[in-house]
């Protein structure tokens, strides 16, 4: 007998192979993609967030004219704003370069 539903050893090795290249290449773009800097800005560059790919804020400026005691608020809007687009930046990043993980990142 063949093997199970047609698959033979040679075919059964091949096809690990390909998976081993498969996982190999998927662990080496999720190197990448953790090692990348996102940067994004809001509020006419007053807020500026900087992430690397697992989703770590590295920096945060703030530009001081922006620091109002009495508007807190408005800030805040700010670095929601900017970390809500680093995080779009990454999702876009991770839909492009690694499809085959969808929402595993």
């Amino acid at each position: 007998m063949a093997g199970f539903n047609g698959f033979g050893g040679a075919n059964m090795q091949q096809l690990i192979k390909q998976a081993q290249k498969m996982q190999e290449q998927m662990q080496r773009d999720r190197e990448e993609l953790e090692a990348s800097v996102f940067n994004a800005t809001s509020g006419g560059g007053m807020v500026e967030v900087k992430m690397n790919g697992k989703r770590e804020v590295v920096a945060l400026k703030i530009k001081p004219e922006v620091v109002d005691a009495s508007d807190v608020e408005m800030l805040e809007d700010l670095i929601i704003a900017a970390i809500n687009d680093v995080n779009s930046q990454i999702d876009k990043k991770v839909a492009s370069t690694m499809p085959q993980l969808g929402g595993m990142f």
